[in-house]
């Protein structure tokens, strides 16, 4: 674990996250598309983390809807995931930059393209990475901090497949700026694993899904609380990966992966308004329904700041039985 944090009077955590970021704890939401509106930002943010907005599935107009909500409702600190494979970025960055939002994740996309952009506006960038080679990208970028995501993770993901407990450190020992960890982070103890492994925060999306201020669908929610082992996996690697629940489309993916059909047939199939079907409007055979592998261990829906307590409490708790163990 990295050695250069402290405690500040209050008793609130402080590192390099913390003091990027201008929050409590080191636990950032993920922007999720059709779950990480203004509600949930704005809790998580008020809770002593870091909120994220998911503009991914966001129009201009609905984007600037929720960064206004968002500002109203909270105080605190918070910010916008930007997907860079989609269309109409420009708008998107136009709103940030005129509401003046501190912080953006950016992914799915070259991080030079838009960084000096964002920070020549007062903004501090973070980008999401699957491997070392496309972390020490960003730092050449200038971005303030990365997250590395491990193969866990749900969404999009990286076709490199390559897992948290051995992407964090291979990331940490390639690059100096600040280090996010994400994928199958869902509790203290998967927290408390990637700070061991040289992260400085950790960046949770699945385990946000499932409160009642994310706009997925209820019946999505309750999909996810039944999961178990094996319950997703990770498809359409011919398109873009994504690590899906597993459902009736599914199946019509998974068979049609086994013929080995083409890119084209793979895209027929996948259509248009696949993700919003499903866990937006929670229709669970035709949807696409992605979350991530933590899934299986997540029984119940609860605020999200309930969440982010339990999770400071229960690292702090851990953190002291550690210390006192090696004292």
């Amino acid at each position: 674990m990295r050695t250069d944090f402290s405690f500040t009077p209050e008793g609130h955590f402080d590192n390099r996250i913390t003091r990027l970021f201008g929050i409590r704890y080191p636990i950032i939401q993920a922007g999720m598309i059709w779950a990480s509106g203004w509600k949930l930002a704005s809790a998580v943010s008020n809770a002593g983390g870091l909120g994220l907005i998911g503009a991914g599935s966001m129009s201009p107009e609905i984007l600037d809807h929720h960064l206004k909500q968002c500002k109203e409702n909270s105080k605190q600190a918070f910010g916008v995931n930007l997907p860079l494979l989609y269309h109409g970025i420009q708008e998107q960055i136009d709103l940030i930059i005129k509401h003046e939002v501190p912080i953006v994740f950016t992914s799915a996309g070259n991080p030079k393209t838009w960084t000096n952009t964002l920070k020549a506006a007062g903004i501090k960038v973070v980008h999401v990475v699957s491997s070392s080679k496309f972390a020490l990208k960003c730092q050449d970028a200038g971005v303030d901090a990365v997250v590395a995501e491990g193969f866990e993770a749900g969404g999009h993901n990286g076709r490199e497949e390559t897992t948290t407990m051995c992407l964090i450190p291979e990331v940490r020992n390639q690059i100096e700026i600040p280090l996010i960890a994400a994928g199958g982070i869902g509790d203290a103890r998967s927290m408390m694993a990637a700070m061991v492994l040289g992260a400085e925060g950790v960046q949770i999306g699945s385990r946000f899904v499932c409160t009642p201020e994310a706009s997925s669908h209820l019946a999505f929610k309750e999909k996810i609380i039944e999961a178990g082992e094996g319950s997703t996996e990770l498809v359409l690697k011919k398109l873009t990966p994504v690590r899906l629940l597993k459902n009736p489309f599914y199946d019509r993916v998974k068979e049609a992966e086994n013929q080995c059909v083409e890119k084209e047939q793979l895209e027929e199939i996948l259509g248009k308004g696949r993700a919003r079907k499903g866990m937006l409007e929670g229709d669970l055979t035709e949807g696409e329904l992605e979350i991530g592998q933590v899934s299986s261990t997540i029984r119940s829906i609860m605020p999200a700041a309930q969440i982010v307590e339990e999770l400071w409490q229960g690292f702090n708790g851990l953190f002291k039985t550690i210390a006192e163990k090696t004292n």
